[in-house]
C-alpha cells in the first residue's frame, strides 16, 4: 500500500492512548467550531453592512418623497398653473414625484436582494464534515 492509502487494519498512530487520540480530537474539533463562530460572526457583520444600506436607501427614498412632495410640488405646479389649468399642473408634478420615489424604492429594494445567507461558513462546514468522516474511517 502507498502512504497515501495506509493498510486500513493497523492503527494510524499505534504510540498514542486512546484518551490522547480523543484529547486530540477534542482540542482539533473545538479549534475548528471556534474558527466557524468567527466566519460566521464575519459574515453576519458583511450581511448586516449591507442591509444597513439598504435600509438607508429607504430612508432617503422615504425622506425625498417627503420633501419633494411637500416644498417642490407646489413651485412647481404653480408655475405650470400659468400655462395650464391648475388642477392639471398639480398632477403633472405629483406624478413626476411619485416616479423618482418609486426609484429609489426599487433601488432599495434591489440591494435588499443582494444580501443572502452565509455562502463561505455554509461550504467550509461542509468540507469539515467530509473531513472528520475521514478522519473517522
Amino acid at each position: 500500500m502507498t502512504a497515501l492509502h495506509p493498510d486500513p487494519t493497523k492503527p494510524l498512530r499505534p504510540e498514542q492512548s486512546l484518551g490522547d487520540l480523543f484529547g486530540e480530537l477534542s482540542r482539533e474539533f473545538t479549534g475548528l467550531m471556534d474558527a466557524h463562530v468567527e466566519l460566521a460572526k464575519l459574515e453576519v457583520r458583511e450581511e448586516v453592512r449591507g442591509v444597513t444600506k439598504s435600509v438607508s436607501m429607504f430612508g432617503g427614498a422615504a425622506v425625498a418623497g417627503v420633501m419633494a412632495l411637500l416644498l417642490l410640488s407646489f413651485a412647481a405646479a404653480w408655475g405650470l398653473a400659468e400655462v395650464m389649468p391648475t388642477g392639471f399642473a398639480f398632477l403633472i408634478v405629483g406624478a413626476v414625484y411619485a416616479v423618482v420615489a418609486a426609484f429609489l424604492a426599487l433601488s432599495g429594494r434591489a440591494r435588499m436582494a443582494q444580501v443572502g445567507k452565509p455562502d463561505d461558513t455554509i461550504a467550509v462546514m461542509k468540507e469539515d464534515a467530509e473531513w472528520a468522516r475521514q478522519r473517522r474511517s
